[in-house]
């Protein structure tokens, strides 16, 4: 699911107290103040983020606050369009225009700055106590070789289940799937209501990118995918692949997504819509997808009829069933090349997890990554998801970040064409496994 600020989070973005999933990806401003060279800018934090219409507020407030407490260096805040942010930011970074601190995806974009040299360490500036605050599961996005390197900014994005409550109960079906088998038999129950078991744009494969990283998951644990990341030989002829491979397959030739979900958009609304018009009884989609819905189809969320669950586990599998994936975070670094690598280290320190920046979180529809905020989730707005959404996270012994996230833009891009070749029934998984093993080699 790449997109660094995902187009899927744009309908979320503008429901400014509605919830989850506003935040893997909406855009950033066209720069509101400054971010120029070193030697205009002494005493000078600059931080640049994404235009965000909620969360820019927030992060102006935190910027007023930090610096009316008498900081060592005045902190100014950046804003940029997305697409622009990050050709800027390449760039940028490593040049005498770097910013002090960043916006950045975590994972496979942030490991690449890493490597080439462009991110501070920042293990021995914040100390273990404000590391200790995060969901260390988030965090780990933001670690590099046992490094961090990234500390979380904005909420959290699991994927999850999603489903039409009235469908179900018209189908005969009593609760979501929890199993492989109940997957299956639902599929058959939802086609013979006449219904689309399961929404699905696939005419944007990163829609298709969430049901293969769940089934390998749940397949053969996230290590696979993990030995797959770090670029060891072989990883991709792993069984479990195959495995998860075939039963997307299975899912297909079951008839699972119906016939046309090829011509079907995400960014344009077409499975939500599938979703809450009664025309689907499923979909599998990041947590944004309560505030999209909330958005575009009100009165099928005010009125109880979204439900929301956990991935099915599958038969033999490896992997633990509360186990999740997605979008982890957004999240702040600082420049090796910044001139205020201790200030900029400071402000990130007193602002992220300062309560008045959780609540604000909270209250812009976010569910942040910091520890122990039950209490305020179950007294905020749209309590029994926000806590859902959190638990999720909270009690998740892996969160294995969005492949086309973690892997290396050109990786993650050939993988997202050759998965959909699979869904769409133009290569077999052996074609699939063989080009991605082909790509890894070089």
């Amino acid at each position: 699911m790449k997109r660094a600020l995902p187009l899927r989070s744009a309908t979320a973005v503008a429901v400014a107290a509605v919830l989850v999933g506003a935040t893997a990806g909406c855009g950033g401003s066209g720069g509101s103040g400054g971010g120029g060279g070193h030697a205009d800018r002494a005493g000078r934090v600059t931080v640049w983020s994404l235009k965000d219409t909620a969360l820019n507020p927030l992060q102006a407030k935190s910027v007023r606050t930090y610096n009316a407490a008498g900081p060592k260096s005045q902190a100014t805040l950046a804003t940029f369009e997305n697409d622009p942010y990050k050709a800027k930011l390449a760039s940028s970074l490593g040049t005498a225009a770097t910013p002090d601190v960043f916006l950045n995806w975590g994972g496979g974009n942030l490991a690449d700055y890493v490597e080439a040299g462009r991110v501070a360490d920042l293990s021995g500036e914040l100390d273990a106590t404000f590391r200790d605050e995060f969901l260390h599961s988030v965090l780990a996005a933001g670690t590099v070789g046992g490094n961090v390197y990234g500390i979380p900014m904005q909420g959290v994005q699991p994927v999850a289940l999603f489903f039409n409550k009235d469908v179900f109960a018209q189908a005969g079906i009593g609760a979501a799937p929890a199993t492989w088998q109940e997957l299956l038999d639902d599929i058959d129950a939802l086609k013979a209501a006449g219904v689309t078991p399961i929404a699905l744009a696939g005419s944007q494969s990163w829609t298709e990118l969430m049901w293969m990283e769940y089934l390998l998951d749940r397949v053969g644990g996230p290590g696979v995918f993990a030995a797959i990341q770090a670029g060891k030989a072989g990883a991709w002829d792993d069984p479990a692949v195959t495995a998860a491979l075939r039963m997307i397959r299975e899912l297909v030739d079951r008839g699972a997504f119906g016939t046309d979900y090829g011509s079907v958009g995400q960014d344009s609304g077409g499975a939500d819509a599938l979703l809450s018009k009664g025309r689907a009884g499923m979909e599998l989609m990041g947590s944004w997808e309560y505030a999209s819905q909330l958005a575009s189809a009100p009165g099928f969320v005010k009125g109880g009829k979204l439900g929301w669950s956990t991935f099915p586990t599958v038969p033999g599998g490896k992997g633990d069933p509360k186990d999740v994936v997605g979008n982890p975070s957004d999240f702040f670094s600082v420049a090796a090349g910044s001139g205020h690598l201790a200030d900029a280290a400071d402000f990130i320190s007193k602002t992220v997890t300062q309560p008045s920046y959780v609540t604000g979180l909270i209250s812009i529809g976010q569910v942040p990554a910091v520890a122990g905020i039950e209490d305020q989730l179950t007294s905020g707005p749209n309590a029994s998801y926000t806590t859902f959404v959190y638990e999720m996270v909270e009690h998740a012994p892996s969160f294995t970040q969005s492949w086309d996230q973690a892997l290396s833009p050109a990786t993650g891009q050939a993988m997202l064409a050759a998965l959909q070749k699979v869904f769409n029934g133009t290569s077999t998984t052996r074609e699939f496994v063989s080009t991605m093993d082909a790509l890894h080699a070089r």
